[in-house]
């Protein structure tokens, strides 16, 4: 599909048309050679051809359609080396000259179109392979029955730095499986360690941080993270994922006016996401709004009617 044509590539592709043909029945049979139709292309009579285009032009350029008839016309004009019409008059080489400039900055503006539509199409098939590289991850984790029983294995390594980098690696693929924009665990340029990043679809960016300890998380790990998040962009927001939860100093000290932090625990993934209850993007959106609220960055899942 042809993009929508600026009104100087229109005006440069009819004053190319103009000086490419002389004779009407040269001209005709290129307008009936790119789908003008006939019965248009007869009521070319008596005017001149600058006449007859300054009627046919508005008609074309007011519709999809049209745009796409004026970039085939562009085209074969900006490809012509040769002008027959023009060789045959006695004026033929100031016409020539006038014709060739005139195809020159025609031509001019048919490779910019032609590289924005390359742009346009180069930046589709990378959405496109984008998207079947998350379809590929998420066929290979095949349901939410699977990724269930992924995480009841790993409890027994619960506690350890190989159960910690297992569960980091859970949680980016439950949030690829929910379509989720993910990305997996980075280093910052000032040298943080950060588990991963999730956007909703509404545009909110979570830094990620999972713990995969036996105890409930305390003060000092929400105070670590929070002090990640701050030094982000302002709309960044964080997300700590904690498979023992998470105790009531943390819960405090995570809650508190426009908290950019969010805490998500067992309760939400046994208790809403495994049920099918509510999908992972649902469960934060549903904390993000609880959050924004009352200023609490945790609500369990047994809460959630609430």
């Amino acid at each position: 599909m042809s993009p929508r044509l600026s009104s100087v590539f229109t005006h440069l592709a009819q004053d190319a048309l103009l000086k490419v043909f002389w004779y009407k029945n040269s001209f005709k049979q290129f307008l009936l050679q790119h789908k003008i139709k006939e019965a248009i292309v007869a009521m070319y009579g008596d005017q001149t051809k600058r006449e007859y285009l300054a009627w046919l032009w508005p008609q074309l350029v007011k519709t999809d359609n049209g745009h796409h008839v004026l970039s085939n016309m562009a085209r074969s004009i900006a490809e012509m080396e040769h002008f027959p019409d023009l060789e045959r008059h006695e004026d033929s080489k100031v016409k020539l000259r006038d014709a060739r400039e005139a195809v020159k900055r025609l031509r001019v503006e048919v490779q910019k179109i032609d590289a924005k539509l390359k742009e346009d199409k180069d930046a589709e098939r990378r959405r496109k392979e984008a998207h079947d590289r998350a379809t590929a991850q998420r066929q290979s984790t095949t349901s939410l029955v699977k990724l269930q029983d992924e995480l009841i294995a790993l409890t027994s390594k619960q506690g350890t730095n190989e159960g910690g980098f297992a569960f980091e690696k859970w949680f980016y693929d439950l949030a690829v499986f929910f379509e989720l924009q993910a990305r997996p665990a980075y280093k910052a340029p000032d040298g943080r360690q950060i588990d991963g990043a999730v956007t909703l679809s509404g545009g909110t960016t979570f830094l990620v941080e999972t713990k995969f300890t036996k105890e409930a998380i305390g003060l000092t790990h929400v105070d670590s993270f929070m002090a990640k998040i701050i030094s982000k962009a302002d709309n960044t927001m964080g997300l700590l994922v904690s498979m023992a939860g998470f105790d009531s100093g943390a819960i405090k000290a995570a809650s508190k006016e426009r908290t950019p932090m969010l805490l998500l625990d067992y309760t939400h993934f046994f208790g809403l996401v495994f049920p099918e209850l509510m999908t992972l993007p649902q469960v934060i959106e549903r904390i993000k709004r609880h959050a924004s609220q009352t200023g609490e960055a945790h609500l369990p899942a047994d809460k959630f009617s609430g």
